[in-house]
Order: C-alpha cells, then sequence, then structure tokens
C-alpha cells in the first residue's frame, strides 16, 4: 500500500509539473502545425519565446499580483485576457478556452491560443519575455540544428 501511495504522489507530482520540452522537439512540433511565418514570426522567435516564458515547461504557471492574473503554460498566456480560469478578476477569455488547458502536454490548444494572442494588434509584443530576450536579437540559435 505505501509503494502504491509514494507512486501515486509521484505521478501527481510529475502531472502538476508539466513536461519539458526539448528545444528541437519543441522546434519541429511547432513548424509541424504551421507556426513558422505565422503573421510574419519566424520559428526562431517562437521558440526564443518560449524558451524565456517558460523554459519549454508546459506546466508553467506564474501569478501577477498587480492584476490578480495568471500566466500559463509554454506560452505563459495570461488568464485576464485570453484563458478563463474562474478567478481572474474581469477576465475576458478571448480563446475560450479553459486556463487548466494551456498546461497539457498536448500543446494544440496552447499553440491555437497563441496564435489567437499574436492575431491581436499587439501581436508578439503581448508577451514581455520576447520584447526583453527576443527582439531586435538573433534568434537564430534557438532552431540551430534542429534540422527545421
Amino acid at each position: 500500500m505505501k509503494a502504491f501511495l509514494v507512486l501515486g504522489l509521484l505521478l501527481l507530482s510529475a502531472a502538476v509539473q508539466g513536461m519539458v520540452y526539448d528545444r528541437c522537439v519543441f522546434a519541429r512540433y511547432l513548424k509541424g502545425k504551421g507556426m513558422d511565418g505565422f503573421r510574419g514570426i519566424s520559428l526562431a522567435n517562437w521558440v526564443c519565446l518560449a524558451k524565456w516564458e517558460s523554459g519549454f515547461n508546459t506546466g508553467a504557471k506564474n501569478y501577477n499580483p498587480g492584476d490578480k492574473s495568471t500566466d500559463y503554460g509554454i506560452f505563459q498566456i495570461n488568464s485576464r485576457y485570453w484563458c478563463n480560469d474562474g478567478k481572474t478578476p474581469g477576465a475576458v477569455n478571448a480563446c475560450r478556452i479553459s486556463c487548466n488547458a494551456l498546461l497539457q502536454d498536448d500543446l494544440a490548444q496552447a499553440v491555437a491560443c497563441a496564435k489567437r494572442v499574436v492575431s491581436d494588434p499587439q501581436g508578439i509584443k503581448a508577451w514581455v519575455a520576447w520584447r526583453n530576450h527576443c527582439q531586435n536579437q538573433d534568434v537564430s540559435q534557438y532552431i540551430r540544428g534542429c534540422g527545421v
């Protein structure tokens, strides 16, 4: 019984932490989902964004005390505008998605929502980490050696 409890706790811990994607696996996945060149954004910029937002971790969550919102998943999509977590005051939910869906290891819903975010007038500049680490930088290193 004790072994099952320990195994259960380990599995629960893994589920809460999410999966950390390999940089090249992530780049190939995004390429397959049509992200390279979507709204004029290069694949290298998408990979750079995810590196600095979440470290490629699907389970990343960061609370923003200023507006009481939370950023979710590999792209750190915000609950104030893009998803519904049931606790962010005045949430818009423009992606019409539960924020928990953005924490899944299957990235289909996170990619669809990220496409929605960059379709807004602010575009990729909606992500602070992209502005701070990727904008006006040579981001080719983020896909180097990935065969994409």
